[in-house]
């Protein structure tokens, strides 16, 4: 399907569901299965806090299947009603991506590019990753936004090039929507070229790593300048990316800029998926939100 064939389609539940929340801020949604566990230890005003995290209590016990399927309580898979697998036709090429939500006028767009060997797919599964998926698709349909889960090409340049140009067809029927672009592992690498890029960069209002890569070059770049804000989230025990790595890289950010709006959130003994799991994504985007950007 095309993204004007959604319009119609999904308008009317959409409209319901955003009637429930204030505009732009994400509302309650079983706030209580995905908040943090216990904070072993904060620093910088709560910027950098360090999480307890539990494979057995935050996997064994949250999954009906370890995994593969969450524990039916997580989950409201009423929101496949607005949920709508498309190909959209951009000067980059044809974008194939999910769609979540009504997609004209949305008060926010927030997108997940997924890692090596993903697929967009990944970004709308219900059932994996403790239904934390199912959970951000709520949330941003909840709001009167729209969520992407897009296909790319690359991690690169023409894969960068996609995902601007879904972004900037999204952006032209919803003008006023910040965008805020979720990568996870290797997508990362485009979360830090679009900061690079001043068009895209004027419409950010986060980025948000998830078990990622870091990117000295984001220092000078423009989303840099307009401080549009970063949440870094990785596990003590991530094998790919050394959370160490990303303490340095949080440290350098505060020191080029103090006071900006970056938050560190380390899951202490996660491997490299956990962030993906256990984001908690309402309280996450509601404060980049309240930075006013």
């Amino acid at each position: 399907m095309t993204i004007r064939a959604t319009l119609g389609a999904v308008a009317a539940w959409t409209c319901l569901l955003a009637s429930q929340a204030a505009a732009q801020a994400l509302p309650e949604f079983k706030d209580e299965l995905f908040a943090y566990p216990e904070v072993l230890s904060s620093v910088d005003g709560n910027d950098y806090r360090v999480i307890d995290y539990d494979e057995m209590r935050d996997i064994n016990e949250r999954d009906d299947i370890p995994e593969r399927r969450v524990d039916g309580r997580y989950i409201s898979t009423g929101i496949r009603r607005v949920q709508q697998d498309l190909v959209a036709k951009t000067p980059a090429g044809e974008v194939r991506h999910f769609a979540v939500g009504a997609p004209q006028n949305a008060n926010l767009i927030v997108i997940y590019l997924h890692g090596q060997g993903g697929s967009r797919k990944q970004g709308v599964d219900d059932f994996t990753f403790g239904g934390n998926f199912n959970r951000i698709k709520n949330l941003v349909a909840m709001a009167g936004g729209v969520y992407l889960s897009p296909d790319f090409s690359d991690f690169e340049e023409k894969g960068a090039d996609e995902i601007a140009a879904l972004i900037s067809l999204y952006g032209t029927a919803a003008p006023r929507a910040p965008v805020f672009v979720a990568c996870g592992s290797m997508g990362g690498a485009l979360c830090w070229r679009l900061a690079r890029d001043e068009d895209m960069a004027k419409r950010l209002g986060g980025l948000l790593l998830l078990g990622s890569l870091w990117d000295d070059g984001f220092l000078s770049s423009t989303a840099f300048k307009r401080k549009v804000p970063v949440l870094l989230a990785q596990g003590s025990r991530d094998k790919v990316f050394p959370v160490e790595r990303t303490e340095e890289f949080y440290r350098a950010i505060r020191a080029k800029s103090p006071g900006y709006p970056v938050r560190l959130v380390r899951f202490e003994t996660g491997s490299h998926g956990t962030p993906i799991r256990m984001i908690d994504w309402r309280e996450t985007i509601n404060w980049m939100l309240s930075t006013g950007k």
